[in-house]
């Protein structure tokens, strides 16, 4: 199922659209105008647009530059009238996915377009994730909406970016997505993670050195923010830079330009920058720890990423990717998750995000006989705290499963449908689990 606005200033031709495409499942909005449709698109995520040409107040080519624009992994259909290809090269050239002539025949030319579309889309991010070749931050759960809206907005600008948020929520693939979907994309991506390295390695990995700087720097060497030139520097962990590191982080950001260790040359740094932090830097600058005027250059558009528990619908989705990921590392492709399992996993909480759900996957990718693994591998005996008693201690699975029914129960007023879709399983299953749990 994916997310798709038909936009079309005739009443029946919209209609039609919508309703072809919601009989093949998908979650469709409507709207009259391109200026409608871009009102609609500022408040929710979409993965395809189908949208007409000719239209009052602003047009389908004048809708299609502002998506390019700001929202550029939005994949974009257009309508156009019979005898008016001039209109659908120019489309194409402006990054159109596909077009279809009106009047449409049949739905099925359109199902079929919008399909491929969803595709291209799932390759995109797919790719956001660099090497492993797999997402690890989902984006369909509502918390996660208004975290795309303001990395959609950023992206294309040059503005630098502060991603702050618990380990394992995703920082990095946030990052990689803006640099995918900015006008850098085509430059490096570099990143560099500032809790990894001491001191004196981390200022050389950032400025490079030239030989003779230091002993055992036998060779020039680039650094990375050299190396990202034209492109994207994420500088993760960012709160962990000592305060002479900070200074001169700080006049990299404010001059763009900075020397080699050991060199006087001053070399150019024509990059965008992108920086993370697990830390709470209000209480690092209250205690003297990063300088203010770093935190002001670093957080000119921050970006909170919420925990895993506050996303509860992205993190089946998310448990099936990072197990593609380690049944091909284990050589075990065909181990896969049981729908019970699945469901325990969305009510799990996962105190350590996804790099906790991860653990828990690659535990059970090895230990479990077979290829399907259920609710009970996930925390076999000895591998998770058994009490309860501590605050930090992990809920049975039952336990997660029947406070999580609770919560959605008392959210949706008792309406067990709107429950059952919130927790992502049918309806008669969860009756089944009221029944069980006595609710």
């Amino acid at each position: 199922m994916a997310r798709v606005l038909v936009v079309d200033d005739d009443e029946d031709v919209r209609s039609f659209l919508a309703e072809a495409l919601q009989l093949s499942g998908h979650d469709v909005t409507s709207a009259g105008d391109g200026e409608a449709a871009w009102r609609v698109m500022r408040g929710q995520a979409f993965h395809v647009v189908v949208s007409d040409m000719k239209m009052p107040r602003l047009d389908g080519l004048g809708l299609l530059r502002r998506i390019r624009a700001e929202q550029p992994e939005v994949e974009v259909v257009v309508l156009t009238a019979h005898g008016t290809v001039d209109t659908a090269v120019e489309a194409m050239k402006l990054g159109a996915f596909d077009f279809l002539q009106k009047p449409l025949g049949s739905p099925a030319a359109l199902r079929l377009v919008v399909e491929r579309a969803v595709e291209r889309r799932k390759l995109l991010d797919r790719n956001v994730a660099g090497a492993d070749d797999e997402p690890v931050l989902t984006w369909g759960a509502p918390a996660m909406e208004p975290v795309v809206r303001a990395l959609h907005r950023v992206a294309p600008t040059e503005a630098t970016v502060l991603l702050t948020g618990e380990s394992g929520t995703g920082k990095e693939v946030a990052a990689r997505a803006l640099h995918r979907w900015s006008r850098r994309a085509d430059g490096p991506f570099i990143a560099v993670n500032c809790a990894a390295l001491t001191d004196t390695l981390l200022e050389s990995e950032l400025f490079g050195h030239e030989a003779g700087a230091f002993t055992g720097a036998t060779e020039r060497r680039r650094g990375r923010i050299e190396l990202a030139e034209g492109g994207t520097f994420f500088l993760d962990e960012v709160g962990e830079l000592k305060p002479d590191l900070q200074a001169k982080l700080l006049r990299v950001l404010q001059e763009k330009r900075f020397e080699r260790l050991g060199g006087d040359r001053t070399i150019d740094a024509d990059v965008r920058w992108i920086a993370a932090t697990n830390r709470n830097l209000d209480d690092e600058l209250a205690e003297g720890r990063f300088r203010q005027d770093l935190y002001h250059r670093l957080a000119v558009f921050p970006i909170h990423l919420p925990p895993l528990s506050e996303r509860v619908e992205d993190v089946p989705h998310l448990a099936d990717a990072l197990l593609r990921r380690i049944g091909r590392d284990l050589g075990r492709p065909s181990v896969r998750l049981s729908e019970a399992a699945r469901e325990a996993i969305a009510v799990s909480r996962w105190r350590g995000n996804a790099r906790e759900l991860a653990n828990a996957l690659e535990r059970a990718a090895i230990l479990v006989d077979g290829d399907v693994i259920g609710p009970d591998d996930l925390h076999p005996t000895g591998a998770a705290p058994a009490a309860t008693s501590t605050p930090h201690a992990v809920p049975t699975m039952e336990q997660a499963e029947r406070e999580a029914i609770v919560r959605a129960l008392a959210r949706y007023d008792g309406h067990r449908q709107k429950a059952a879709d919130h927790l992502g399983i049918g309806v008669r299953t969860l009756y089944d689990k009221l029944r069980r749990y006595d609710l």
